[in-house]
């Protein structure tokens, strides 16, 4: 790369930066980041735990911005210390080392600036809460199972390589192989703003391994993605519209098996909506988890419902069948994935198999924000 091209670069990233100063409203974040750390210093903050979660919360939302945009202005003072460096040398291997060192300084600030554009589209009340992703297998036995096993990995390298943390709450193991269906809470700064992008029916056609014949084989998995709701958010559930029911845990045998009915399952009778979870060993941790699960699916089925728009969460995704897919994962007779809601779409269905899904949900955002200000 030329001296003239990575300093035209560098150039226009510092012009960025201040624009982004602005409207990414860095002072004032900070200035409230300072405020939640100094809280959090404090003898008494622990006293109440559940007040104490949510400014580590709040605290963890401000640092997504306030570190990525530190870290952009160090990079960019580095790579014009670096491309003074450069001018000041000959024609020659050390001007050219100087210069490839600010183009990778350039290519880094780069991916960070889309990182913090992309989270500047994450406006919503919830966007900034952790994220409880539940997949169910579709109509098809273990064809089904097996998909809705590749979805789990797929999501979890996603989490994995950007840095949210995953619990595994309740699996259902499908009779043959995969998962019937399993439940996950997802932790990090915005886990749910970016994960929601995820919500509906994903298609799987292939040629299936479990067919002797080697025939083609389409399956579905749905995903429901819903916010872990803050003190903040007051949902109501009344014990007379909830069945309880205990049972074993799944797990290991041997000394390890679970011989106590700790594992539990909420029915809200009213809507329908079932939860359960087995990942502790206590009944009353289950239940408190399980809750909190069921309250935040509550208060989605109930914001859906208030804005007329059931679709958009239980209706649009309906049946895990035909017609009713958000994304199409094509192995066979050709490699393809495609998002039906933006037209989003690449042939490297490797790759997304291993986690790159963003450029779906970057793809899901944009839209988003273009219709909420009217230009769709």
């Amino acid at each position: 790369m030329e001296y003239e091209e990575v300093v035209g670069r560098l150039a226009k990233l510092r012009e960025g930066l201040e624009e982004m100063r602005g409207y990414l409203d860095i002072e004032n974040r900070r200035s409230v980041l300072a405020q939640l750390e100094d809280a959090a210093t404090r003898p008494e903050f622990w006293n109440d735990p559940n007040a104490a979660r949510e400014v580590i919360a709040k605290t963890n939302g401000q640092r997504a911005f306030v570190r990525p945009f530190d870290e952009l202005v160090r990079l960019l003072e580095d790579g014009a210390l670096m491309a003074e460096l450069a001018e000041a040398e000959d024609e020659g291997e050390a001007r050219q080392q100087a210069v490839s060192e600010v183009a990778h300084m350039c290519d880094k600030a780069e991916v960070l600036c889309s990182k913090l554009r992309l989270q500047s589209l994450l406006g919503g009340k919830l966007d900034a809460c952790n994220a409880y992703l539940t997949l169910h297998s579709g109509a098809g036995g273990t064809e089904s199972c097996d998909w809705a096993d590749m979805l789990f990995r797929m999501y979890r390298m996603y989490c994995e390589d950007n840095g949210f943390e995953i619990e595994v709450l309740d699996s259902q193991p499908g009779e043959e192989a995969g998962l019937k269906s399993i439940t996950l809470l997802v932790s990090g700064p915005y886990a749910y703003g970016y994960l929601k992008a995820e919500r509906g029916v994903h298609r799987l056609v292939r040629i299936s391994p479990f067919d002797a014949n080697k025939r083609r084989h389409t399956s579905f998995s749905s995903l429901d993605v819903v916010a872990e709701l803050t003190d903040e958010v007051e949902v109501e559930v009344k014990d007379e519209d909830l069945r309880v029911d205990t049972y074993r845990s799944g797990g290991a045998g041997g000394q390890h098996v679970n011989k106590t009915d700790s594992a539990i399952r909420l029915t809200h009778l009213p809507t329908g909506i079932v939860v359960a979870v087995q990942s502790e060993r206590s009944q009353h941790k289950n239940r408190s988890k399980a809750m909190s699960i069921l309250k935040a699916k509550l208060y989605e089925y109930y914001e859906d419902k208030k804005r007329k728009e059931m679709e958009r969460f239980y209706g649009e995704k309906g049946e895990i069948a035909w017609g009713s897919q958000i994304r199409s994962y094509v192995f066979q007779p050709y490699t393809m994935v495609k998002d039906h809601r933006t037209d989003e779409q690449t042939s490297n269905v490797q790759a997304v198999m291993d986690g790159h899904i963003q450029p779906f949900i970057e793809a899901y955002l944009k839209q988003n924000a273009a219709k909420a200000q009217g230009g769709e």
